[in-house]
C-alpha cells in the first residue's frame, strides 16, 4: 500500500508538470511575469496533489513530493513563481494540521528561500544541464539538514527520511531535465515562430488543400486580420477573386504534386483604385521525416519599389539610346582603364578606317594603333613609335578640345571630359563646314584686308599701306643693314589737267600713271602707293640711291611714251616731278617721317628746277 500511493504521488505530479509543458506553449502571448506566475500556480497544484496523495508516516507527519515542487518553482520560475507556489503549500499542510504541521512549515519556508536563493546565482545557467544538478542537490541538502533537526529530536525515523530524501534527489532530477528540455524545446519554437511572424517578408505554411496553417502578422495585416492566427484554415479563394485564387491555387497543387520548388517567381497582382503590386515568391513542397509530402512553405516579398525602380532605369536607358541614336554628334564612354565602355553609331561613323577597333572593351591604345595603321589623320605620322602611341593614349584623361583633320578632308572636333570616377566621355564632331566657313572667312577678310590697303580708283596701295611699309621697312634698315629708298611723285600742273579735260578724264589719267608705276615696280618687295591727289609714291627696299634714281629715270621715260595729252603744259604731255631720299644702316634720319620729309624736299627741289626731273636729298651718314 505505501509504495502504490508513493507511486500514484510521483505519477500525479508528472502528470501536472506535463500539463504546464503544454499548456505553456499555448499560453505564448502571456507575458513573462503572467507567465512565471502561472507557473508557479501549476506548481502550487501539483504541491496540493502531492500533499493529498501523500505517504502517512505517523499522526500529523506526511511524504511527499512538495519539495521537489517548491524547487522546481523558485529555481525556474523566480521570485514570482515561489510567491504563488509557497503561500499554496503553506496553506495545504497548515489544513492538513499534524504534530509535524510546524516542522513542515519551516521546511516549506526554508526551502523556498535557499532555492529562490540558488535562482539568484544561477541567473540564465538555471536553465542549463548543471542547473539541473543544482536543483536537486538543493532538495537534497535541505532534506538531509531537516532530517537531521527531525532525528535529532528522537523520532527514529531517519531512514525512511534518507530513502525519502533519495527519492525526492531523483524526482528533482526528472523534473528539472523535463523542464529544461520543454524549455529548450519552447525557446526553439520560439525563435522560429518569431522568425516567422516578425520576418520583414510575408511568410506562410499551407497543408495539401492550400489552406494556411501558420503565417506571419505580414500576411494577417496583408488582407486585413489583425491577429496572424486569424489567418488559419483560410484559403486563397476566401482572399483573391476566384480566377486569381485559381491561378494560385493550381500553382502551389503543381508544386506539390511534382515536388519541384518555385523559386524567386516574380507575380504581378492588380489593384482596382492603383497601378497594382509585384511580389517575388518562393514556395517549397514540405515533407515529414518519412517522405510524405505534408504541404508547402513560402514566402513572397514585395518587389513593387525595385519594380518601378527598375522600370524607371530602363526608360532611362531607352531614352539614352535614343537620344544617342538620334544626336548628330559621336559618344564615347572611356572607363578608368582606358577601356570603351560604349558608343553610338555615329562614333564609329567618324571614323571608318578605324571603326572595327572602336568596340566595347576595346583600349585606347588599340584605337590609336588602328588610326595610325589605317592613315586616318593626315596630322599624324604612319612610323610613329610604341612610346608615341602610349602618350597618345594617355591624352584621353585630360579634359580638352581637339581639332583633327580627317584623310577624306573632313574635321572633327573631339571633347574631352573626365567624370568624378575618372572615367572619360568623348563628344565628337563633325566641324568640315565650320573650318571651311573659317577658311571662307579668313581669306575674306585677307580680302577685306587688301581692300583696306587699296586705293579704290588706282587699284594700287592706299596711303595706309604705304605708312604701315615704311614704318616696317625702316625699322628693318638697322636691323638688316640693308639700304631703303623713296620716290615722291607729283603730276605736273594736274590742277590745270583737270581744268581743261573734266575730273572723269582726270581719273583716267591717274589710273594711267599708277600703270607706270606699277611697270616700273620689278621686284616683290618693290611698292606703289597713292600717296594723296595727284602724289604717288615708291618704296624700294634694299635698293641705294643709284638704283633709285634708276627706277625714277624709268618712270619719267614710261611716263613719256605713254604720251597722255595735256594742252596746258609746255610739254603737251603729262609729266611728274620726281624726289629721292635714300638711308642705310649709319643713315642720321632716325624716324620714317624724316625720311619722308628728305623726300619731299628732294620732289620740291625738283619742282622748283623746272619739274620733269629728278632730285635727290642727300641724307648726311655717321662716320664708320
Amino acid at each position: 500500500m505505501f509504495w502504490q500511493v508513493l507511486i500514484g504521488n510521483v505519477t500525479a505530479v508528472a502528470l501536472l508538470i506535463s500539463v504546464w509543458m503544454h499548456l505553456h506553449y499555448k499560453f505564448y502571448r502571456l507575458s513573462a511575469a503572467q507567465s512565471n506566475m502561472a507557473f508557479g500556480l501549476m506548481m502550487g497544484l501539483a504541491a496540493l496533489v502531492s500533499m493529498l496523495l501523500s505517504v502517512r508516516i505517523d499522526a500529523g507527519y506526511y511524504l511527499d513530493l512538495r519539495s521537489t515542487l517548491l524547487t522546481i518553482s523558485a529555481i525556474y520560475g523566480g521570485p514570482l513563481a515561489i510567491a504563488v507556489t509557497g503561500p499554496m503549500t503553506l496553506a495545504g499542510r497548515a489544513y492538513m494540521g499534524g504534530v509535524g504541521m510546524v516542522p513542515g512549515l519551516i521546511s516549506i519556508t526554508i526551502l523556498s528561500l535557499v532555492s529562490l536563493a540558488v535562482h539568484f546565482l544561477l541567473g540564465r545557467s538555471a536553465a542549463r544541464p548543471k542547473g539541473i544538478w543544482i536543483a536537486a542537490l538543493t532538495v537534497t541538502a535541505v532534506s538531509l539538514t531537516m532530517s537531521v533537526v527531525f532525528d535529532a529530536r528522537g523520532t527514529g525515523f531517519g531512514t525512511i527520511s534518507l530513502l525519502m530524501t533519495g527519492l525526492k534527489f531523483i524526482a528533482t532530477l526528472l523534473a528539472a531535465s523535463v523542464i529544461t528540455y520543454f524549455r529548450g524545446f519552447t525557446v526553439e519554437r520560439d525563435m522560429l515562430r518569431a522568425a516567422l511572424t516578425q520576418a520583414p517578408d510575408f511568410h506562410y505554411v499551407k497543408n495539401l488543400g492550400s489552406a494556411f496553417v501558420v503565417a506571419n502578422l505580414n500576411v494577417a495585416r496583408q488582407h486585413g486580420r489583425m491577429r496572424s492566427s486569424d489567418m488559419v484554415g483560410l484559403t486563397d479563394f476566401e482572399l483573391y477573386p476566384r480566377d486569381i485564387a485559381q491561378k494560385y491555387f493550381d500553382r502551389e497543387q503543381a508544386i506539390m504534386n511534382t515536388g519541384e520548388p518555385m523559386v524567386d517567381f516574380e507575380d504581378y497582382l492588380p489593384e482596382e483604385n492603383g497601378p497594382g503590386r509585384w511580389s517575388l515568391i518562393s514556395k517549397v513542397p514540405l515533407r515529414n521525416r518519412y517522405g510524405d509530402l505534408i504541404g508547402l512553405a513560402g514566402v513572397t516579398r514585395d518587389i513593387t519599389e525595385r519594380k518601378r525602380l527598375e522600370q524607371e532605369l530602363l526608360d532611362s536607358r531607352n531614352l539614352l539610346s535614343q537620344a544617342m541614336a538620334e544626336m548628330s554628334d559621336g559618344l564615347a564612354m572611356f572607363n578608368p582603364e582606358g577601356r570603351l565602355l560604349f558608343c553610338n553609331e555615329q562614333y564609329r561613323a567618324a571614323f571608318p578606317r578605324s571603326a572595327y577597333a572602336r568596340q566595347p572593351g576595346a583600349h585606347i591604345a588599340d584605337i590609336v594603333r588602328a588610326v595610325i595603321r589605317n592613315a586616318e589623320r593626315t596630322d599624324v605620322n604612319t612610323d610613329v613609335d610604341e612610346e608615341w602611341i602610349q602618350a597618345s593614349a594617355q591624352q584621353l584623361f585630360l579634359e580638352r578640345d581637339t581639332e583633327i583633320p580627317m584623310f577624306d578632308g573632313r574635321w572633327l572636333s573631339l571633347r574631352t571630359r573626365l567624370a568624378a570616377d575618372g572615367s572619360a566621355l568623348v563628344v565628337v564632331s563633325d566641324i568640315t563646314a565650320m573650318k571651311q566657313s573659317e577658311e571662307h572667312l579668313k581669306k575674306l577678310a585677307e580680302d577685306m584686308r587688301g581692300l583696306a590697303e587699296t586705293d579704290a580708283l588706282t587699284g594700287i596701295a592706299n596711303r595706309r599701306a604705304f605708312d604701315n611699309a615704311v614704318a616696317r621697312e625702316f625699322s628693318s634698315v638697322a636691323r638688316n643693314g640693308s639700304p631703303l629708298s623713296l620716290l615722291l611723285i607729283d603730276i605736273d600742273h594736274f590742277k590745270a589737267f583737270n581744268d581743261t579735260y573734266g575730273h572723269i578724264e582726270g581719273d583716267r589719267c591717274l589710273r594711267q600713271i599708277s600703270a607706270c608705276l606699277t611697270a616700273v615696280c620689278k621686284r616683290p618687295s618693290d611698292l606703289a602707293a597713292r600717296y594723296g591727289g595727284e602724289e604717288f609714291a615708291i618704296l624700294l627696299p634694299g635698293m641705294d640711291v643709284d638704283g633709285a634714281m634708276h627706277v625714277g629715270e624709268s618712270l619719267r621715260l614710261q611716263l613719256h611714251l605713254s604720251a597722255i595729252p595735256h594742252r596746258a603744259s609746255a610739254k603737251s604731255v603729262v609729266t611728274t616731278s620726281i624726289g629721292v631720299a635714300s638711308i642705310g644702316p649709319t643713315s642720321f634720319l632716325s624716324t620714317p617721317s624724316e625720311l619722308v620729309q628728305a623726300a619731299d624736299l628732294a620732289l620740291y627741289e625738283a619742282k622748283t628746277g623746272g619739274r620733269d626731273r629728278i632730285a635727290v636729298c642727300p641724307v648726311p651718314t655717321r662716320a664708320a
